[in-house]
């Protein structure tokens, strides 16, 4: 009897399956507007080839225009949302590891966002408000480079008091150990995004953000700032880790320095070093790791095999946050981080394969 119980508990731990809800992420929900674009088109609304930006009035016009003019695809979006699903994705069982939490609207983009969340096994609940539709993404593509413009809409409607903290959505919330959000929901939720931050810092969970995009860094560099201090883990690409640096006065270009000093910053839970996780497109991955700065090469992919490069930041954080929730080495997450921007390159959107190759 005493050899069946410790036979089964051995079983338990090889199987050390993640449970449901352990990992939670909160952002903006939005349905992506991708086409492939022409330089004419990024010039006339004044975009980088390769940025985020918020929508302003010049761009309304932007949204009717790439539906008229170019062969659109629709896909489920929002940079939080993405890593979320992708984590998941690699998990594959049990479905509903992954929490969801963002705001749509009552309309038909809404709709699609929940069928989409439903199918790839996410656990979504949705705060849904009639005053502003589901928010859009326009995602202009040109050779493998991309331009994100982000018309939050019902995604900036997203309130601490009507959603997170009702009872039974902060259970959820509690049931989790790894949290996730995009530096992008700084712009529409501080009091959230703390809240939670706390909660995770308190228990000596894991609390990992984005830096997202250059913007963040630029404008809304004080919220950003009173985040840092509950970030267990940090991402951002080689572009934001630049516009950082410059914001908080590093007076460095490096990115291993920037690193570096990003993990230096004042941190609440002592028990846990901040990690810093920079990645750099096709060239390495940096990674602090104590004292030390570690590069990761990434998987080889032929110039010809890359459909669009939306999306692979996202996947890289999800790929990595699947091995994070199940206590893997960093190493190991990493490589998984690796491996899902990889199969996310060479399709269309943030999609996915049905089952992924990953060992």
């Amino acid at each position: 009897h005493v050899w069946d119980n410790a036979r089964h508990k051995t079983l338990q731990l090889l199987q050390n399956k993640p449970f449901p809800n352990s990992l939670f992420g909160m952002g903006n929900p939005l349905l992506d507007i991708s086409a492939v674009v022409d330089k004419d088109f990024l010039e006339k609304y004044g975009l980088k080839p390769n940025d985020q930006i918020l929508a302003e009035d010049k761009h309304k016009a932007l949204f009717e225009e790439i539906v008229k003019k170019f062969k659109v695809e629709y896909h489920a979006g929002g940079a939080t949302q993405n890593s979320i699903k992708i984590a998941q994705w690699m998990i594959q069982d049990p479905h509903k590891v992954c929490t969801f939490f963002g705001c749509i609207g009552e309309d038909k983009f809404g709709e699609i966002l929940k069928q989409k969340a439903d199918e790839a096994h996410v656990d979504a609940y949705y705060y849904e408000q009639t005053e502003e539709p589901t928010g859009t993404c326009a995602a202009c593509i040109t050779g493998d480079n991309r331009s994100l413009v982000a018309n939050l809409a019902a995604a900036n409607c997203y309130k601490k008091d009507k959603h997170l903290d009702l009872k039974e959505n902060w259970k959820l919330v509690e049931k989790a150990k790894v949290y996730y959000i995009a530096g992008f929901f700084l712009t529409v939720s501080l009091e959230s995004i703390l809240k939670v931050a706390k909660h995770a810092s308190e228990n000596n969970k894991l609390f990992t953000l984005n830096l997202s995009a250059p913007f963040i860094s630029q404008f809304f560099k004080d919220a950003l700032m009173e985040v840092m201090p509950y970030v267990d883990v940090l991402f951002g690409n080689e572009t934001e880790a630049a516009t950082f640096s410059k914001e908080q006065g590093f007076q460095t270009e490096d990115i291993a320095e920037i690193a570096k000093k990003a993990e230096a910053l004042p941190k609440v839970n002592k028990k846990r070093p901040r990690i810093v996780v920079f990645t750099q497109g096709k060239d390495g991955t940096i990674m602090t790791k104590g004292d030390k700065v570690e590069t990761f090469p990434v998987l080889k992919i032929d110039q010809k095999d890359i459909v669009d490069t939306n999306g692979a930041g996202d996947a890289f954080v999800g790929g990595f946050l699947s091995e994070l929730v199940q206590d893997k080495e960093l190493e190991q997450c990493v490589k998984a981080g690796h491996y899902a921007a990889n199969v996310i390159i060479r399709r269309a959107g943030c999609t996915f394969p049905e089952k992924p190759d990953f060992h």
